[in-house]
């Protein structure tokens, strides 16, 4: 079993920056992916970005130039430094990971404020 703890979410104003952090534990195997999706009041959940253990990225259109994910694989943790946020921007925040199964956090409140 794998469980992923998520921190960093919060409250911050349009123009801000926070990080979030992902850390799993439990049986994970070498070839994963971890990654941040959210989910808006309303809305279907969307991936936010991904990246492999190889550090291979990739990110919603809609994140491009201001988010970035990194990991360190040594602690199994992947971070989400999301900069020059929007109102949009508002939603819980997923980390995932998938290796032979995809985990889920329990996700952290993203909220950006005008």
């Amino acid at each position: 079993q794998v469980q992923l703890v998520e921190s960093g979410g919060g409250l911050v104003q349009a123009g801000g920056s926070l990080r979030l952090s992902c850390a799993a534990s439990g049986s994970i195997f070498s070839f994963n992916v971890m990654g941040w999706y959210r989910q808006a009041p309303g809305k279907q959940r969307e991936l936010v970005a991904t990246i492999t253990v190889h550090g291979s990225t990739n990110y919603a259109d809609s994140v491009k130039g201001r988010f970035i994910i990194s990991r360190d694989n040594a602690k199994n943790t992947v971070y989400l430094q999301m900069n020059s946020l929007k109102l949009e921007d508002t939603a819980v925040y997923y980390c995932s990971l998938r290796d032979l199964t995809n985990y889920w956090g329990q996700g952290t409140q993203v909220t950006v404020s005008s």
